[in-house]
């Protein structure tokens, strides 16, 4: 496997997805699991979380860290569910997410509002939901209560977003 490197100049906005092996739907199943891992990743690297999806195979986030660069933050935090999914199913080894994952470096403002409605309108694209709103694994609820959305976005009119989003 070749070495990937990954550029990072600190206070920088990150896009990142993350994907389970072979897709195993067992995020939104351990969501539990999934918020204190996110947790114990800030507590050791912090970073602000500007907007963020679970779904049941992968997850997208838009982050931002001023010390640590998003490899840092995404290996702290594969490491720290797996740990916990191992310990709550009882084995001892067996791996839980694909190798690598996809980021995006945030380059203006249209650049962050288009990942941030791709990373909203994703449970009604995989035809989880037929309205962002209804999704309770992301920060939606959060921006409909700060004004940022109307909370029928996405609902009566197809968003259609363009761009490569790591899926």
């Amino acid at each position: 496997m070749s070495k990937l490197r990954r550029y990072f100049s600190g206070n920088q906005v990150s896009f990142l997805t993350n994907v389970t092996l072979d897709r195993y739907p067992l995020l939104v199943k351990h969501i539990d699991l999934f918020e204190q891992a996110t947790q114990a990743s800030r507590e050791r690297s912090p970073f602000d979380l500007i907007a963020w999806v679970v779904l049941p195979e992968h997850f997208h986030c838009v982050i931002e860290s001023v010390t640590d660069n998003p490899s840092q933050i995404m290996r702290r935090l594969k490491l720290s569910f797996s740990q916990r999914l191992r310990n709550r199913m009882k084995v001892r080894s067996g791996r839980v997410w694909q190798y690598r994952f996809w980021d995006h470096v945030i380059r203006s403002q249209d650049d962050l509002n288009q990942h941030i409605d791709y990373i909203h309108y994703n449970p009604v694209k995989h035809g989880l939901v037929d309205a962002p709103i209804r999704w309770p694994y992301s920060s939606f609820g959060e921006y409909v209560r700060n004004g940022f959305y109307r909370s029928d976005w996405g609902m009566k009119e197809q968003i259609v977003i363009d761009g490569d989003f790591g899926e």
